[in-house]
């Protein structure tokens, strides 16, 4: 398997024969009009799934067919960070291309939250492609405002054309049978019907309805976030094998997974049948590390809450026929942050001028020998008190294979080799201790130099 490294950078009859060539018209007719234009491109973010959940990765209870076969067909990120160890702070990255820090969302957004993603401060994603030409929508998760009733930072707002089974209210305790809590005038498609298929069916909806014009869809999943719910049966299924375990190999995460994988799949089987393959990018992430009660993330140490690998180390697949290599490994390090100018380059759309763009555009890294420059990943991630599942108030920086941890509670500084000690397990802060100092003062100046007090 090629790597990409950081170190090597008509037999019919005559009324079925008319029916045959209208079947095939339909997806030449849409692969013709896609040949030189600017590529679809699909945003698939799952909701707290950790690094080593996908059959790809190496599990081996989970079952992920549809994203196997997406990592064969494409390139696969050993070494892809969300840009915070909880939800709405990666979110705001991905939509603006900058640290949270930047931003100003450096935590999750409560129900009660004055913070929010501001269309008035910032020029988001969707807003940045929309006005380029292409046809934009968000299916599922926002979590970017706080307060729901005043909504003002709704995803239209930002540039969202589309917004379909997006959140309401306050989606923390996670509902995922109809009818929906926190999802308002949505009618069931089917009594009782389980959210990932809606969202699957949806996407689909959107796909058909836009395939002959570029098109920009966030297809963000609830699922895998808690509280953990499936189809009994799926559960039944998973339950039923020898190694299932809760806090390790989860049966009701299994059964999540597997549902989130055939949505998947059937948007794949849509854009294949509607021609649009050649001209179609689906990339696929998670926004922050699995919960280590209900998932495990080894070899990674820590989870969600932490900036320990396994609470911003996750699984990204980017897979586009005719641009990425097929069956690629990247182990080159990659941020949510450079979402925003690689779907940019990808579109052809400049950068704005006006603003500061933390990111950098991954395309060189979809082929063997491609390279980006090499820089330092930041995290910064000031709490008041612990999270409720265990981080701490903290700041990280990666530097080619080390990566130090200042815990701001304590003042205790980690550093650790990536390359030597995946699992963070030796601690060299004492032996290397210039180093250790070094990349503090680094990640303190960084901290000083990007500071951007909360959007009220």
């Amino acid at each position: 398997m090629a790597r990409v490294s950081r170190r090597g950078f008509m037999k019919a009859t005559v009324a079925g024969g008319l029916a045959a060539l209208l079947a095939q018209a339909e997806p030449r007719a849409h692969a013709a009009a896609a040949a030189g234009r600017r590529p679809n491109i699909i945003l698939v973010l799952v909701d707290d799934l950790g690094w080593a959940d996908l059959g790809c990765w190496g599990n081996t209870f989970n079952e992920t067919p549809n994203l196997d076969r997406l990592a064969r067909e494409g390139v696969r990120f050993t070494d892809a960070y969300s840009a915070a160890p909880v939800c709405s702070p990666t979110r705001a990255s991905i939509m603006t291309g900058q640290y949270p820090w930047r931003v100003g969302i450096t935590n999750y957004l409560r129900g009660d939250d004055t913070n929010y993603l501001s269309p008035e401060v910032h020029y988001a994603l969707p807003k940045a492609l929309g006005d380029s030409g292409y046809a934009t929508g968000i299916i599922g998760k926002w979590h970017l405002m706080g307060d729901y009733a005043k909504r003002k930072g709704d995803p239209k707002l930002h540039g969202f054309q589309e917004a379909i089974c997006s959140e309401s209210s306050y989606i923390g305790g996670g509902d995922y049978f109809h009818p929906y809590n926190h999802l308002a005038d949505v009618p069931a498609r089917e009594e009782g019907e389980f959210l990932p298929d809606r969202l699957g069916k949806e996407a689909v909806d959107f796909i058909e309805r836009h395939a002959g014009e570029p098109f920009f869809l966030e297809l963000s999943f609830y699922s895998v976030h808690t509280r953990l719910d499936a189809p009994k049966d799926l559960v039944a299924k998973y339950q039923a094998k020898p190694e299932a375990d809760p806090h390790t190999n989860n049966p009701i995460l299994g059964a999540m997974l597997e549902r989130v994988d055939a949505a998947l799949g059937g948007i794949v089987q849509t854009i294949r049948d509607k021609g649009l393959e050649e001209n179609t990018w689906i990339v696929f992430m998670s926004d922050n590390g699995g919960e280590h009660n209900v998932t495990s993330n080894a070899p990674l140490r820590g989870a969600k809450s932490e900036l320990y690998e396994g609470g911003i180390r996750v699984p990204m697949i980017v897979w586009a026929p005719g641009r990425a290599q097929a069956g690629l490994t990247c182990d080159v390090p990659v941020n949510t942050v450079d979402f925003y100018p690689s779907f940019l380059d990808a579109a052809n759309v400049p950068l704005p001028e006006s603003r500061v763009m933390d990111g950098v555009s991954f395309l060189p890294l979809l082929q063997a020998g491609g390279a980006i420059p090499d820089r330092p990943l930041y995290w910064h991630y000031p709490l008041d008190k612990p999270h409720f599942l265990g981080g701490r108030s903290s700041g990280a920086i990666r530097v080619g294979d080390y990566k130090l941890i200042h815990f701001y509670d304590t003042g205790q500084r980690e550093l650790y080799n990536l390359a030597k000690d995946l699992g963070e397990s030796r601690n060299l802060a004492g032996r290397q201790a210039g180093l250790a100092a070094s990349l503090q003062r680094q990640l303190s100046d960084w901290i000083v130099q990007t500071r951007n007090p909360p959007v009220g």
